[in-house]
């Protein structure tokens, strides 16, 4: 067989496109938005070359149609979960012996089937499934998953590149060996691309995988199977099980192969995961890479010199884009005196004209939270703020689940910065603004950085440079993902590699080669050419 010392294409960002009125795009994924909403899908369970249809199932319903039912998804007992492990360990010693270019080229190619063939589906599967607007569906499901697709295999072959120095007599190379066992991929349902780069990342790099994606993401996981399925992903590397998450983890967690996890959830979750490995630790082969990302309460602070156009819209569309599902999402604000009265003109006059509906009527900016679970929790916590006396629900603070889980997006003014929902992670349309004196900005950023568990992103506004500079070292440990004049969401793949640390993760950053490194173990090699034959140094002598 041939050889050579091949370079991938150059990775470049996936053109987003606009969907306005008479654009072909929108014409053909409303089509397919009509098609998928009206036809039942059926979801089994992958596990190597099967389609596991278990007879278990869960019906898929749109959050902003909670009475119509999209079909139904197979969930996993422990017996499926034992065969999705032994499924993956099986097809390890083939795939982790292939050569690193074929592995690039299937996914390469999963990445040009998303952006041509299943644009329409991937984007209308995700806004029937998770309510995501056109936009939202079309930067997430199918530009960003396009990105991390190929981004990361630039990042593998510049990995594999990276070789320590020779010295005369000896030549010394690296191999980026698959870890040794599978990979437990967790996903959340809010962006489809990350459904789709937790497991393939890892099986990039050599790796296989279990993957559970979240039970309210399911309907658009399908499509991601179907497209690594025709991309050429060997039966058994990537594995997909649904069902019970506290059952499938503790099986998947028990197996002495397992090797990592790759997950992106709640804190909570995520921490009594590493928990139960390091409870485990005795029983595997390796000691496990634990990666993940969690949560975030997620700021904006203004400075009295930035300038308040900007400031609402950053609120506007940092808070309220994707019903502020995101764990980026702007959730507590920090505005001087000065600036605030216009600020708070600005943003009641953006509120007044969102529209909130179903995704299919494109004029909407909002739609529907993802379940039940979250319009209660998000109505409870509007009722609390609208009967304590700290706090002043000044825009919105309605809601409505009667057809879908709507909540209109709201503003809680608060005179106490501590107040519960500046320092609670509510995950939906609703941020509190906590306005300061001008006098206290220096106060205000330490404020910021101590108030919260989290430091997953974070913005500042100003037009002062010296503030900036200022802002940037108080806040250093406050965000993994710190946006100057710009709002707290929308990191790129290959342009603003995302993570962050303390409760919000291990911060290894998504989309990046930092990422891609914790799914190799490395292998040194030494070759000597002519190795010595007499135990004796030149200092032993008479």
């Amino acid at each position: 067989m041939g050889k050579g010392f091949f370079h991938v294409p150059i990775a470049v960002n996936e053109p987003i496109k606009s969907y306005a009125p008479g654009t072909p795009e929108r014409e053909e994924v409303l089509l397919t938005y009509k098609d998928l909403y009206n036809s039942k899908m059926e979801v089994p369970l992958y596990i190597g070359s099967e389609e596991v249809k278990t007879g278990d199932t869960a019906t898929m319903h749109p959050p902003h149609d909670h009475q119509h039912n999209l079909g139904v998804y197979h969930k996993a007992k422990k017996k499926h979960v034992q065969q999705a492990i032994d499924s993956a360990l099986k097809a390890r010693s083939a795939w982790a012996d292939l050569e690193w270019e074929q592995r690039a080229a299937v996914f390469l190619k999963a990445a040009d089937l998303i952006a041509g063939k299943y644009r329409s589906r991937i984007n209308a599967a995700t806004m029937i499934g998770q309510s995501k607007t056109v936009f939202q569906a079309e930067i997430d499901s199918a530009c960003e998953l396009c990105d991390f697709l190929r981004f990361n295999v630039e990042y593998m072959s510049q990995i594999y590149e990276e070789q320590p120095e020779s010295s005369e007599g000896a030549w010394n190379r690296v191999e980026y060996r698959p870890l040794e066992g599978f990979v437990y991929a967790i996903t959340p349902f809010n962006f489809t691309a990350i459904a789709g780069n937790l497991p393939s990342s890892a099986a990039l790099m050599g790796n296989v995988a279990v993957w559970k994606p979240s039970d309210s993401q399911v309907f658009s996981a399908k499509i991601i199977m179907e497209v690594f399925k025709e991309a050429g992903v060997p039966d058994g590397v990537i594995n997909m099980v649904m069902g019970d998450p506290e059952m499938i983890t503790d099986t998947i967690l028990a197996s002495p192969d397992f090797a990592g996890i790759h997950f992106t959830g709640s804190t909570t979750v995520f921490k009594s995961i590493w928990q139960k490995i390091g409870n485990n630790i005795q029983k595997y082969k390796t000691y496990p890479r634990i990666v993940g990302e969690t949560g975030g309460k997620d700021f904006i602070v203004a400075h009295p010199s930035a300038n308040p156009e900007q400031i609402a819209t950053a609120i506007s569309r940092g808070a309220f884009e994707f019903q502020g599902q995101k764990c980026s999402a702007a959730s507590r604000v920090y505005l001087p005196e000065s600036l605030w009265p216009r600020i708070k003109e600005l943003v009641a006059k953006d509120l007044e004209s969102i529209k909130m509906g179903s995704p299919e009527d494109m004029t909407n900016f909002v739609t529907a939270v993802i379940h039940e679970g979250a319009f209660d929790k998000l109505a409870k916590y509007i009722d609390q703020a609208k009967k304590d006396k700290k706090a002043e629900v000044i825009i919105g603070g309605n809601y409505d689940k009667s057809k879908g889980y709507f909540i209109e997006p709201t503003v809680i003014l608060t005179s106490d910065p501590h107040y519960t929902t500046m320092e609670t992670e509510l995950f939906g349309p609703v941020v509190t603004i906590y306005v300061y004196k001008d006098a206290d900005w220096e106060k205000t950023l330490h404020l910021v950085d101590e108030t919260s568990i989290y430091g997953l992103t974070g913005a500042v506004f100003s037009g002062d440079r010296y503030e900036l500079s200022k802002a940037t070292k108080i806040l250093q440990n406050a965000a993994g993902n710190f946006y100057l004049n710009d709002k707290p969401t929308g990191a790129v793949v290959g342009q603003q590699p995302f993570g962050g640390a303390r409760a919000s993760g291990t911060n290894d950053k998504a989309g990046s080669k930092l990422n891609l490194l914790r799914w190799v173990s490395p292998r040194l090699i030494k070759e000597t050419y002519d190795a010595p034959t007499d135990y004796r140094y030149p200092f032993m002598g008479e």
